[in-house]
């Protein structure tokens, strides 16, 4: 197999691999543990059933919340192995940049879907331009785009302008 497929077993001698020359076994790193000291985990943190335990030193900085961290949380009862897991994570994703939206209304500065998705940004950027007459990925969905990323606020939309005839129909009622 050496011979038909260009650096296979490049493992196996040492005298192979690119790196032996430099690599010089006994040398003192000064590590001082063999395995690092575990961080304390304030509450349980999602683990991959593949693993025994969480890895020493993790991140804390956006813990699991609301309904995106349940769905998170159940994502990690399946294997890394199945498409589940993955797709479970990616929905937990978009649930939680819904939340985000939803939280944003009750501050003093909500989300501009306008601003916030470039669509001004096509018109003045050259973005339409950009697109024809070159060999870009993203012509096949550039049709899709739009409806994907403005639909949602839109049915929001929708959604609010209906509650507010029901609310107004049962007032004047």
């Amino acid at each position: 197999m050496r011979a038909r497929i260009p650096g296979w077993g490049s493992d196996l001698d040492p005298a192979d691999r690119p790196s032996y020359p430099r690599e010089q076994p006994g040398i003192e790193t000064g590590a001082h543990w063999d395995f690092p000291e575990r961080q304390p985990e304030k509450w349980p943190r999602e683990r991959s059933v593949e693993h025994a335990f969480v890895t020493p030193v993790f991140g804390t900085s956006a813990p699991p919340k609301g309904t995106s961290g349940a769905i998170r949380k159940y994502a990690y009862k399946y294997s890394e192995g199945r498409a589940a897991h993955w797709l479970l994570l990616l929905a937990a994703d978009r649930v939680d940049a819904w939340e985000h939206h939803v939280r944003s209304f009750a501050t003093l500065r909500p989300d501009n879907p306008i601003t916030e998705t470039g669509v001004l940004s096509e018109f003045s950027r050259h973005g339409v331009a950009s697109r024809f007459g070159k060999k870009r990925a993203d012509l096949s969905h550039q049709w899709i785009d739009p409806i994907i990323a403005g639909a949602p606020w839109a049915l929001a939309g929708l959604g609010a302008v209906a509650a507010l005839r029901t609310v107004r129909k049962h007032r004047a009622a």
